[in-house]
């Protein structure tokens, strides 16, 4: 049976990251992708506004 291997990186300061999925518009063909990026939680607002 395998076993599941658990990572803790937790440290004494710990920042919760939000994964932050944006439609953005290809210059090339005009249909809307999606991009994925992971983004700390207090600096989403900014992020999204770019």
């Amino acid at each position: 049976m395998a076993k599941k291997a658990v990572a803790t990186l937790q440290t004494g300061k710990a920042s919760t990251y939000a994964k932050v999925i944006k439609m953005v518009k290809s210059p090339k063909t005009g249909a809307y992708i999606f991009t994925e990026e992971m983004v700390p939680a207090d600096k989403v607002q900014e992020y999204v506004k770019k």
